[in-house]
């Protein structure tokens, strides 16, 4: 027992010291993830998008354009850089970029809100950019929507009602929301966990992918199992390193939701990893080529992060597509990390996408094996 595990152990050693050797490979592995756990969660510091520069033409020139105006420049999602009373010089520097959007306050506001007619504030925003025309369509909703109330409540006070009365009868019903695992509702605590699976997917699957296709062509795919055994658990050690780095020092360092599960966590990055690197192991074997086999998975990395199930929502990809994402790890690993690290769930709860996990990696070791001990093919050019 003792003289197979000393073998064992060399073979790995031996393993490790190739994939270290290796430059392309180690930059990969090592580098690549280090530098981005350090820069990627960084530019989404601040979480959610505040101060998006923004215009209020004024066409009312009344204490209640006014008002709204003030109640803008005072509201955190947007910064009221510029107050006109020309919509075309707004409308100029929303297509410059100087502005995210403007509101233009009718002629007739004050007038119609005081007969009590329905009065319009368009507000218009770069829809080409989703969260900066969100943050300024929600800076001028809360604006506009505190002095509405405002008029509304005087107006029931002016008919006898108190000023509690008024409040009450103005919003009967109260609703009370919480953004549950998120409560910042910040971009980065949603995108950045999930992208850190994708890093790692990417990261493991090429590096794998460059170093069997070096060994097809020097010929040293042609090795007995347990070398490539060996191979692939070197690849997932220098894998797990990277996993355990995101997980825990990155994601604490960087403040984003983690700690859900962390046992759990740790079982998902013990088939995750192993999957990777056993697929970009089959997948250097299948190219035969370094360079090729790293040019089909940068052109592949893209279409990954869409059918991962994070940036777009599953239900709205073409059917084909929402089967054929299962072939991806990152399809079940992403899942179930978002459940584990963010939501607290039981193991038991992502054991179909273990599932998933484990059946992929079977696939992919079974076909590494068969690929390596196929018969090398006779040349016939002679």
């Amino acid at each position: 027992m003792n003289h197979l595990f000393t073998r064992a152990l060399a073979a790995w050693r031996n393993a490790l010291a190739v994939v270290v050797r290796d430059k392309g490979v180690l930059l990969l592995l090592v580098a690549a993830p280090v530098l981005y756990g350090f820069f990627y969660p960084w530019f989404y510091a601040t979480e959610v998008v505040t101060q998006v520069p923004v215009a209020v033409v004024d066409l009312d020139h009344s204490s209640l354009s006014r008002q709204i105006t003030r109640l803008a420049q005072a509201d955190p999602n947007i910064a009221v850089t510029l107050v006109t009373g020309n919509e075309h010089e707004a409308r100029e520097a929303l297509w410059n970029g100087t502005i995210g959007g403007y509101a233009v306050l009718p002629a007739d506001l004050q007038r119609k809100v005081l007969r009590s007619e329905a009065a319009v504030v368009n507000v218009d925003g770069n829809g080409a950019y989703t969260l900066i025309n969100k943050a300024v369509q929600r800076g001028f909703a809360e604006a506009v929507g505190t002095a509405s109330a405002a008029v509304e409540i005087r107006m029931l006070q002016a008919h006898g009602q108190s000023a509690l009365q008024a409040r009450a009868s103005r919003n009967p019903v109260q609703l009370h929301t919480v953004a549950l695992f998120n409560p910042t509702e910040g971009y980065g605590s949603y995108v950045v966990p999930a992208v850190a699976l994708l890093i790692l997917q990417q990261t493991l699957l090429m590096g794998a992918a460059m170093l069997a296709g070096t060994w097809v062509e020097t010929g040293q795919h042609r090795a007995s199992p347990g070398t490539w055994w060996a191979r692939l658990l070197a690849l997932c050690t220098l894998g797990m390193a990277s996993g355990l780095l995101y997980f825990g020092w990155i994601f604490v360092w960087q403040d984003y939701p983690r700690g859900g599960n962390p046992w759990g966590a740790l079982v998902l990055l013990l088939c995750y990893v192993p999957t990777n690197a056993a697929l970009g192991l089959l997948l250097g074997l299948w190219l035969g080529n370094r360079e090729r086999a790293l040019q089909v998975l940068l052109f592949t990395t893209l279409p990954m992060a869409f059918l991962a199930g994070f940036s777009w929502p599953v239900e709205a990809l073409p059917l084909p597509l929402q089967w054929l994402r299962w072939l991806l790890p990152s399809t079940a690993g992403v899942q179930a990390s978002l459940r584990l690290n963010q939501l607290g769930a039981p193991l038991a709860d992502v054991l179909p996408h273990l599932g998933v996990l484990l059946a992929l990696l079977g696939a992919s070791v079974v076909g590494v094996l068969w690929k390596a001990a196929l018969p090398r093919p006779i040349d016939t050019r002679a």
